[in-house]
């Protein structure tokens, strides 16, 4: 088992680290859709924001780690020419890829400011407390919030667009990109 990249294919860490981070963050939105409907005489209106601070922190330390491997790790090869592939493909994933890391730091960062805006630090899975550095005024909270509400919606935008992309280069093209993040690779070989 591959724990590492290699030019024809993910590692073990990169395919856990995507799909463990794609479930996460749809949950987020998920959640984050459904909070903002709930009313104070809710049962979740207290304990749904404490897990999606909880989870979203757990995200943005997901994030972190997801790019330092990136980072140190070789990226596999993009299948160009390879049944319909060309450059303007593999210019608009990256820059998809890049988007995601964006985002993610965008909301990641931004639901930090909207959890501490009063001053109050967010308690930590009741491990520790993340303080709160700056507090905000009313109209700088509300333009947080709008900023991470915005930015899960691009991003959500995004993940639905590079799912449809995988599917295309699985059912249309024929080719092992989807299959790359599915399947971990049990040798070096160059894959076609």
């Amino acid at each position: 088992m591959l724990f590492k990249n290699t030019t024809a294919s993910y590692g073990v860490i990169s395919i856990l680290l995507h799909w463990i981070m794609a479930i996460l963050v749809i949950g987020l939105f998920l959640s984050g859709q459904y909070m903002v409907e709930l009313d104070y005489y809710d049962s979740w209106y207290q304990l749904a924001p404490w897990w999606h601070k909880n989870i979203g922190f757990s995200v943005f330390v997901l994030l972190l780690i997801r790019y330092v491997w990136r980072l140190t790790n070789v990226i596999p090869e993009f299948l160009i020419n390879h049944r319909g592939i060309n450059q303007w493909q593999v210019l608009i994933a990256k820059i998809v890829h890049n988007l995601f890391y964006l985002l993610l730091l965008i909301i990641c960062i931004s639901g930090y400011f909207i959890s501490t805006a009063k001053g109050a630090g967010i308690d930590i899975f009741a491990w520790f407390e993340l303080p709160s550095f700056i507090m905000l005024t009313e109209t700088q909270a509300d333009l947080v919030a709008k900023t991470h509400a915005i930015a899960a919606q691009l991003l959500i935008f995004l993940v639905a667009l590079h799912s449809l992309a995988a599917l295309k280069h699985h059912f249309i093209n024929k080719d092992t990109t989807l299959i790359r993040m599915l399947k971990i690779n049990q040798s070096k070989e160059k894959q076609q």
